[in-house]
């Protein structure tokens, strides 16, 4: 079990319903669970995917500790990001578009 953070831009509101179900929205758009399960972070993206890929409209990205990816964070993007994460050599940066 792992933090997991999502957030959402510019989404319709299904997705906050759905996301305050299962985890806490501690700002606009920014929701974090602290245990999430691999089952259930797998089970709450595929529900967005299928959203997405029907509505289209905003970003959403989620962040999680995975000690096999470069930082030791795992992200997933649907959208475009407002940011881009860069590999320098082991070390995460944030490139602006």
């Amino acid at each position: 079990m792992a933090l997991t953070i999502i957030v959402t831009r510019d989404v319709e509101m299904r997705y906050r319903g759905f996301l305050t179900s299962v985890m806490l929205e501690v700002s606009p758009g920014v929701y974090v669970a602290p245990d999430m399960s691999t089952a259930v972070r797998g089970r709450v993206w595929n529900v967005m995917s299928d959203w997405w890929q029907t509505l289209g409209r905003g970003s959403l990205t989620m962040v999680w500790r995975d000690t096999a990816m470069v930082g030791n964070i795992r992200m997933e993007v649907l959208g475009e990001p407002a940011k881009k994460i860069v590999d320098a050599d082991g070390v995460l940066l944030v490139k602006r578009k």
